[in-house]
């Protein structure tokens, strides 16, 4: 079988890496294929005019066709009439087929009578007999699905069909495009039946093997589920591009900056995939004026503000990660801050720019409240409070409060000092100094007196705590306290026995002594519709002295919200436990605004043991106005007579009730406000007033 020797194909596979950027750049290739299209019409323009199967007109046309997909890997196939070869440049296509039909002689003549017939655009049509797929040498493919992909593919060119250049370049293209072959070149050959179109294509190599350099981040385990399904099957382009845009996905769902920048195919079947991830070089803190945004000089310490930092140099940047790195900052209260990625000196390295402006961090307020162990009127309880907070002490973000709270009965002077993370400690450990002096009711256990006085707890309390975070959303506290406690009167009169002539101290003197050690640890929920919350808190007294007392208290709270369509459903427990020589006024106390409400504060019973549950549905209303519909139940596990004096038996007080009613709630600029109406089992009613959620 001879070669037509009026029309010939060549073909010029040719392979071209990924251009390197950096991985936090993502640039496009539009003008890189651009780039290629300027060449090949420079190219037509200096083809000789007596080529006469292809007119100036299809010339024109074939010099700008292109087609490229676009994704990390592209196919790139053109069709040109052959004249001086160009170069191209390197740019993100991998792999390029181009077709160039030439024509020895200027005769117009069709040849062996195979006449060519006017296609589109005025372009000549050559009529092909029989469409072949063969090797690069001109033999059948060993695989004969392969073939069979490169059949398909076809759209123009059949047997018996009159075809253009342009027709057969986009079949090429298809062949191409199918991502099973690394080159195609269309070859005309002479038979007796006609003009025998033979595609010669070279298909890609069988997958053995893969190397990844740069991914130090990537999980090993998504390379291998990636490439599982390939290995030991011809390496399909179109595959290896959806592998390649989801590695790139990978890094983009999580936040961090890494992108694949090129891909060989060695010999052997190897892919070599290179991949860029932008490492922090550096950290930086830039102060800025509030009201000019002049940089400035900034009171708090750099260390202070690096330490929160969860991003360090050498590891891989992300945006998530700094999103939650501002979020920690901002927690400080201190300072707005925002974090500026710019590209450093080195390839694929970043510089992390912390734009700081300070808030001011001392402040004098004041206030007022209710106090919740009132169980006469409400104007008896209310009381005013004065504070002043330093919350940046040192420029370290160390906290000093110094408050007063005063009212008619309830009374309360606090120092309290916070190193919120204790300088030189990894585990962020928070140190808590405390000095306090508080008077607060005795009513709660025991009530008023014959004459209808009151009678009042004083404590003086000093210790240290610690806290830290012992894992995601859980944190731990442990604590030593001194506090001694004693009974008075309405003049201040220290009191040993209540009017029922039950013990008001457990030692029996005018004080009680006692050295606390306290454990606390907590899961504070999201605080949205459908968290829980749970906190456990345990207090040991430590006989240090003979005369100081010995006891261990045991007290758990536990809360579950569920959205019910517009409303929430929020359930409560709580319960505790106390065994040793303890105060009668440290006993559990039932019933009030946070416990059994259409009680009084403490009326329900007080005892060493005790249970309360509750259950809210809430309606938002109006704005900031929601209405709820609550019920409650406690009982002291009959315990009460356990208590030292049995203070709840003197009283009265039944051990055990339960409470329902309806109430308003308005999210105000003082917080939350309370308003609720409530029934007891007992058939009375109460009216229950207060600030913050149920505790």
């Amino acid at each position: 079988m001879r070669q037509n020797d009026g029309v010939s194909f060549t073909s010029s596979p040719l392979k071209i890496r990924l251009s390197q950027t950096p991985a936090f750049q993502l640039t496009g290739t539009r003008h890189l294929a651009f780039q290629l299209i300027d060449s090949l019409r420079n190219r037509f323009n200096n083809v000789k005019h007596h080529l006469t199967q292809f007119n100036v007109s299809a010339q024109s046309e074939l010099g700008v066709r292109s087609s490229t997909r676009r994704s990390p890997l592209l196919c790139f196939a053109s069709v040109s009439l052959a004249a001086e070869k160009q170069s191209i440049g390197r740019s993100p296509l991998l792999y390029s087929a181009s077709l160039s039909l030439t024509q020895p002689d200027s005769t117009e003549s069709t040849q062996d009578g195979h006449l060519a017939t006017a296609g589109r655009y005025g372009e000549d049509r050559v009529l092909v007999g029989e469409v072949l797929v063969r090797n690069k040498d001109g033999d059948e493919l060993e695989r004969k699905d392969l073939e069979m992909e490169a059949l398909n593919a076809l759209k123009a060119c059949g047997a018996n069909s009159a075809l253009t250049a342009w027709e057969i370049q986009e079949d090429v293209d298809r062949i191409i495009d199918s991502g099973y072959f690394s080159s195609c070149t269309p070859v005309a050959v002479d038979s007796r039946d006609g003009i025998r179109l033979v595609f010669q294509v070279e298909p890609n190599q069988e997958l053995r093997g893969l190397v990844c350099e740069g991914a130090n981040v990537l999980p090993s385990k998504f390379l291998e589920n990636a490439f599982r399904d390939g290995h030991g099957k011809v390496v399909n382009l179109k595959r290896l591009d959806q592998v390649i845009s989801s590695i790139n996905g990978w890094y983009m769902d999580r936040g961090l900056l890494g992108l694949v920048y090129g891909v060989d195919i060695f010999s052997g079947g190897i892919i070599r995939l290179k991949v860029a991830e932008s490492e922090v070089n550096d950290i930086s803190v830039h102060f800025l004026d509030r009201k000019t945004g002049e940089p400035t000089k900034g009171k708090t310490k750099h260390a202070t503000i690096l330490r929160q930092l969860t991003t360090k140099k050498g590891q891989v940047y992300s945006r998530l990660q700094g999103k939650r790195d501002v979020d920690a900052i901002s927690a400080m209260g201190l300072m707005d801050v925002s974090i500026l990625p710019q590209s450093a000196g080195d390839a694929g390295k970043v510089d992390l720019i912390m734009n700081v402006v300070e808030r001011p961090s001392g402040r004098f307020s004041a206030g007022a409240g209710i106090s919740s162990g009132i169980t006469s009127d409400l104007l008896s309880g209310l009381f005013g409070s004065f504070a002043y907070s330093e919350r940046n002490l040192f420029g370290k973000n160390q906290k000093l409060n110094v408050s007063l709270e005063r009212g008619q009965i309830d009374s309360t002077f606090r120092i309290n000092y916070t190193d919120p993370w204790i300088e030189g400690n990894d585990k962020q450990t928070s140190r808590t100094i405390t000095v306090q002096n508080s008077r607060s009711s005795g009513t709660l256990v025991h009530g008023n007196q014959h004459d209808n006085s009151s009678l009042s707890i004083g404590h003086v309390t000093a210790g240290v705590e610690f806290s830290r975070p012992l894992r995601p959303k859980w944190s731990g506290t442990a604590g030593l306290f001194f506090q001694r406690s004693g009974a008075h009167d309405e003049k201040r009169n220290p009191l040993i026995k209540d009017f029922y002539g039950s013990p008001l101290t457990a030692s029996g003197k005018l004080c009680d002594d006692m050295l606390l050690a306290k454990v606390e640890c907590v899961y504070p929920g999201s605080g949205n519709k459908g968290s829980s919350m749970f906190i456990i808190n345990m207090e040991q007294g430590l006989p240090v002295l003979p005369d100081w007392l010995y006891f261990n208290r045991v007290n758990a709270r536990a809360s579950k919200s569920v959205k019910l369509g517009p409303a929430c459903l929020l359930l409560r427990l709580s319960g505790g436990h106390v065994v040793g020589n303890f105060p009668p006024h440290e006993a559990f106390a039932i019933g009030g605004t946070n416990s059994v409400r259409g009680y009084k504060e403490g009326a329900v019973g007080s005892g060493r043991s005790y249970v309360v549950g509750s259950s809210e549905v809430s309606l938002k209303m109006l704005g900031p106005v929601e209405g709820v519909i609550f019920s409650d139940y406690g009982h002291d596990l009959w315990s009460g007579p356990n208590v030292p004096g049995n203070p709840a038996g003197a009283r009265n007080k039944c051990g055990s009730g339960y409470g329902y009613g309806i109430g308003i709630r308005l999210n105000s600029p003082l917080g939350l406000l309370r308003l609720e109406y409530a029934f007891n089992d007992r058939f009375a009613k109460r009216l229950h007033f207060a600030f913050g959620n149920p505790k």
